[in-house]
């Protein structure tokens, strides 16, 4: 198979001290498509994006699709960045070869579901969902690679549609907050296909992040440093953030980038992952407490019995408040309500579950969330098959109170040296 030799060894990054490359040679460029909630409430899609342009003749870009399970993202934002792009793009030309014309990325932007699954995990297929099956039909000898940077939901629908593309798919997702707007088209994917190969970051990505707080070129000066004056995608990033590289999607390219994605346990720009046997769920069948604990990241069930109702089950008819955020609950039929929630938030958190239902029984209480992960597998985790990985929790590689986090800080400053220099080509 052909190779092709990445940079090797130490980089003096500017302003932000001494770092050695964990970048190792690849593999014939990786097949992926990026899922992204581009457009909607968080802005790092759009630096992400960015960086994924710059190096897009590192990839085999099948697929572009916005996904966004909350807010109002689209494809139009996509198709915008792409026009950056290809005004920028004779000056990459210029340094690398491989880079994919506009109109190839502009014929893989599809538009997926806008807005959450429904509580069965899927809904009505999409274009995006669609997209998605037929790349992952497409016969080749190397992985359709999914990038997902927001929500499940058009993943979910595509396994639901065609089960057959499991065996040809790998996921990389970055979850934490992303959990809590999928945590039903999660529900469904591993309950139904716990055997997926699947990378769930949970936290291992926030080692990314910039720190506003250091004035050095990595992460305050950025901007000024490598960005500005940089082209029109340097003009345009100023905008997100304000220059800060947030970056929270990026490990997802990273990890393509460097050295086997067919081994999670590697050193890598992308993170180091562990295998599970499961990923934790609890259920509560009455009014939690603040002594009730829970795992940060996990899957929470809130059952409520209420009123017999002429309704179908399924509707959505009851409301989990958390930290002033709402999340919509359903009735399950035989007087039984029921509503999924998620949160990376740590500590004593109230809740309410509400409704406009005659006699529905109000609920007001806590749970603490702790920042762990359980060896033991409780009665109601999920079990995952042989290829599930998540963050490592070895309390060496924390960092800022993330689990993993130290697995992707360690090479951030080599990262963004690298990335230094594509946008110095466009100056």
């Amino acid at each position: 198979m052909k190779t092709r030799t990445l940079l090797i060894g130490i980089l003096l990054t500017a302003g932000c001290g001494t770092n050695i490359s964990a970048q190792q040679p690849v593999p014939e460029k990786p097949r992926i498509l990026i899922s992204t909630d581009i457009g909607g409430t968080d802005p790092d899609d759009n630096q992400s994006v960015a960086h994924f342009l710059m190096y897009s003749n590192r990839f085999e870009t099948e697929g572009l699709v916005s996904s966004p399970s909350y807010g109002n993202g689209s494809k139009e934002e996509l198709f915008r960045m792409i026009d950056l792009y290809e005004k920028d793009l004779p000056r990459l030309q210029a340094h690398e070869d491989g880079f994919p014309t506009p109109d190839a990325l502009r014929a893989v932007c599809k538009q997926g579901s806008q807005g959450a699954a429904p509580f069965c995990g899927y809904g009505e297929p999409t274009e995006g969902s669609e997209w998605i099956v037929s790349c992952a039909r497409r016969e080749s000898s190397r992985p359709l690679w999914i990038l997902v940077w927001g929500g499940l939901d058009d993943v979910a629908q595509a396994l639901h549609d065609a089960p057959d593309i499991e065996k040809n798919i790998r996921v990389y997702w970055i979850g934490g907050p992303n959990k809590k707007w999928s945590v039903d088209s999660y529900h469904y994917m591993i309950a139904n296909f716990p055997d997926l190969w699947f990378i769930e970051n949970n936290t291992s990505y926030r080692g990314f992040t910039a720190d506003k707080k250091k004035q050095d070129a990595c992460n305050a000066l950025f901007y000024d440093t490598y960005v500005r004056g940089a082209g029109n995608l340097g003009a345009d990033f100023i905008d997100y953030y304000e220059g800060l590289p947030k970056l929270g999607d990026t490990p997802s390219l990273l990890y393509m980038m460097d050295g086997d994605p067919d081994d999670p346990y590697r050193e890598s720009w992308g993170g180091s992952f562990c295998k599970t046997s499961h990923t934790p769920r609890t259920v509560f069948r009455r009014t939690a407490t603040a002594k009730d604990t829970v795992q940060i990241c996990s899957m929470i069930e809130f059952y409520v019995k209420g009123p017999v109702l002429p309704i179908a089950s399924d509707s959505a008819c009851i409301t989990l408040t958390v930290r002033n955020q709402k999340w919509a609950g359903r009735y399950l039929g035989n007087g039984e309500y029921m509503v999924r929630h998620s949160t990376y938030y740590t500590g004593t958190l109230p809740y309410t579950i509400t409704s406009d239902i005659p006699g529905f029984p109000e609920q007001n209480g806590f749970f603490t969330v702790a920042n762990r992960w359980d060896k033991q597998v409780a009665d109601t985790d999920y079990r995952v098959g042989e290829n599930w990985y998540t963050d490592n929790y070895d309390p060496a590689l924390m960092e800022r109170n993330n689990a993993g986090a130290l697995t992707t800080s360690k090479w951030r400053n080599a990262v963004i040296e690298d990335w230094g220099k594509r946008w110095g080509w466009l100056k």
